[in-house]
């Protein structure tokens, strides 16, 4: 399996329309707790893809990234995700034919895009602690070539179709400022993408290393 690691700073707008508002058990003016007025938002974020290196050496690499995510709040501190985004880098190019020292016949560009739905959960539920939310997330999707073709060594990511399927799970914390700012967030997290990469017969032979 491929591991690898999305880094994200977000600057949301959440459009939506506010939730119904309840203070029990504290003074409102004093409470650390605030009702999170939003029920749904769409989310644009970047980040930065940190990729695992794979035993050949040939997958997608470490990159920019950029994508947009959809949330829906479900019931309690559940919600509802839907995430897409791409990774613009580099791969190298390999000929498995050639002895080791000769292999590498340099770099391409690659883009993948990244999908996935989950789950959510706000460990405060509905509302905030001190403006802050911490979440844990986890879901499912697919990693896939953007321009998916077969190089010198008949190598492409995601084998036949350009596509994979994917895993994937993290955490973070949003910080709601709530009064006038209450449709706005700044959310940081960090996502594992799981997912297998694949190589044609012509990686698995024994070729001299000189």
């Amino acid at each position: 399996m491929k591991r690898t690691t999305l880094g994200v700073v977000i600057a949301a707008l959440a459009l939506a329309r506010p939730a119904a508002a309840q203070q029990v058990g504290y003074d409102p003016a004093h409470s650390p707790y605030h009702d999170v007025g939003y029920r749904q938002g769409v989310t644009p974020f970047a980040g930065w893809f940190n990729a695992a290196l794979d035993p050949a050496g040939v997958a997608p690499r470490s990159a920019p990234m950029a994508g947009l995510r959809y949330d829906l709040l479900l019931a309690g501190p559940a919600q509802f995700m839907v995430r897409t985004a791409l990774v613009s880098g580099q791969r190298n190019v390999i000929d498995p034919r050639q002895p080791a020292g000769k292999r590498l016949l340099g770099q391409k560009p690659s883009e993948l895009l990244l999908a996935d739905i989950g789950l959510i959960v706000n460990l405060t539920g509905q509302r905030s602690w001190y403006r802050l939310v911490p979440l844990v997330q986890f879901g499912a999707g697919v990693a896939s070539d953007v321009h998916p073709a077969q190089d010198v060594g008949n190598y492409k990511f995601g084998g036949t179709s350009g596509t994979t399927f994917a895993l994937t799970f993290g955490g973070g914390v949003r910080y709601v400022p709530g009064g006038r700012f209450e449709r706005w967030e700044v959310r940081g997290d960090v996502t594992d993408y799981l997912y297998a990469i694949k190589y044609p017969s012509s990686y698995f032979a024994t070729i001299s290393s000189t």
